[in-house]
C-alpha cells in the first residue's frame, strides 16, 4: 500500500459552503492510486466539511438558511462567546456536521456522484484560512 498526503489552506469569506472538489481531484491524480481511498480532515472547531450537490446553488442557500434557524446567533442558551455571538453557534453548526470525509477511489478516480462536490462549511461570520488534510492511500 502507498500513501500520499498534501496540506491544502482554503481561504473563506465568512460563513458559506467553498467548493474544493477539483483540488481533491488533482492530489488523487498527483498520487497515481488506483484503488484506495481518500480521506480528508477540517484542522478547525468552527469549520466542517460536507459532500453535497454542486449543480444548483439553491442548495447551499437553503443549506446555510437551515443553519442559521436551527442554530441562531445571539441564543442566550449560549454562554461561550469568547469570539463573538457567531463562536458557541459556529462550534454546534461544525459538532452537527463532520471534520473528516472518507470517498473511494476507483481507476484513480474519486467515486463521487454525478452531482456531489466537497465543500468545507465555514460557520464563522468573518472570513478565515483553513487548512485541510487530503491523506491518499491504496495501491
Amino acid at each position: 500500500m502507498r500513501q500520499y498526503q498534501q496540506t491544502l489552506t482554503l481561504k473563506t469569506q465568512g460563513q458559506g459552503l467553498t467548493e474544493f472538489t477539483l483540488d481533491v481531484v488533482q492530489i488523487v491524480s498527483d498520487a497515481e492510486i488506483e484503488v484506495g481511498l481518500v480521506h480528508i480532515f477540517c484542522r478547525h472547531t468552527s469549520a466542517s466539511l460536507l459532500i453535497q450537490e454542486n449543480a444548483d446553488r439553491d442548495v447551499q442557500r437553503d443549506l446555510i438558511a437551515f443553519f442559521k434557524r436551527l442554530v441562531p446567533e445571539g441564543d442566550r442558551l449560549f454562554i461561550h462567546r469568547a469570539e463573538g455571538p457567531d463562536d458557541m453557534p459556529a462550534h454546534v453548526k461544525s459538532a452537527l456536521t463532520q471534520t473528516t470525509l472518507t470517498i473511494p477511489i476507483a481507476n484513480g478516480r474519486m467515486m463521487l456522484g454525478t452531482w456531489q462536490g466537497i465543500y468545507l462549511f465555514e460557520h464563522r461570520a468573518r472570513p478565515h484560512e483553513r487548512q485541510i488534510i487530503v491523506h491518499v492511500m491504496g495501491d
